[in-house]
């Protein structure tokens, strides 16, 4: 069993004005996720939503201020990105970077070499990474083409979903996995994330700002992000009620927070 625990939690971002005191985004978020549960946390654009991804990651442009993470006891922020990635934490981000000249096949057995410790059989790793690529409906052309180098919006994220069936994480973040994709995409990428959670009893946070990728990756938890902070936990429900009435009444009064 693997809980990923965040108490009071507290991230900054450096203001654009160098003059200034820096900004501050998440203001005291609590959140605690444990194998096989998945939470989405949803909010309004500004709400600090991505922040705290990229927190959990370790991007270097956010820092944390106060407050703690960490892992089956083992303190995340002491650790540096890759640390944290071979701890079993795992980011897929909103907008994938493209790396020139990097194979997909290349950069997939890099990775999993990193996070398991060694270099995974080459007859094995041909058949894992082939029937991962059918799962998700992806080309073998793609495995010997550039990172994401001229891939589509939904090419990016089934890529994405690709890595983290073969790297099996702990815990996955997924940020807003749902942004630019058709139907059929939705469908694909979340029969990929819902493989990863059966398979390797995953624990899984979720981003997102629309309910739809929901009807096909289920909750067993919904936080309503506000401001910085979690401003209220249900169940599904919770969810549709945002569908149906928005944040109105969660933002009256509230300032936004920041991206």
């Amino acid at each position: 069993m693997t809980k990923l625990e965040i108490k009071d939690l507290h991230v900054s971002v450096a203001n654009p004005d160098v003059n200034a005191d820096p900004i501050q985004i998440l203001k005291g978020v609590d959140l605690t996720i444990e194998s096989g549960q998945t939470h989405a946390i949803m909010g309004p654009n500004g709400s600090g939503k991505s922040t705290l991804s990229y927190a959990i990651a370790g991007h270097p442009k956010y820092q944390v201020i106060s407050g703690s993470i960490t892992l089956d006891g083992e303190n995340v922020l002491e650790m540096s990105v890759d640390e944290r990635a071979r701890a079993g934490l795992f980011l897929a981000m909103q907008y994938p970077v493209e790396v020139s000249g990097v194979s997909m096949s290349n950069f997939l057995r890099t990775a999993a070499t990193a996070v398991r410790g060694e270099a995974p059989k080459l007859r094995h790793w041909v058949k894992e990474v082939k029937t991962s690529m059918n799962e998700l409906e992806i080309s073998p052309e793609f495995a010997e083409r550039s990172v994401n180098e001229g891939f589509s919006g939904g090419e990016k994220k089934r890529h994405e979903i690709l890595q983290l069936g073969l790297l099996k994480p702990k815990i996955a973040i997924l940020d807003e996995t749902d942004s630019g994709l058709d139907v059929d995409a939705l469908r694909v990428v979340s029969e990929g994330v819902n493989r990863y959670k059966e398979r390797e009893n995953g624990g899984l946070l979720l981003i997102t700002h629309y309910t739809r990728i929901l009807r096909y990756i289920e909750p067993d938890f919904v936080h309503v992000f506000i401001n910085g902070r979690i401003e209220e936990s249900g169940g599904k429900e919770l969810a549709e009620e945002l569908d149906a009435n928005g944040y109105d009444r969660f933002t009256a009064s509230k300032s936004p927070a920041g991206a």
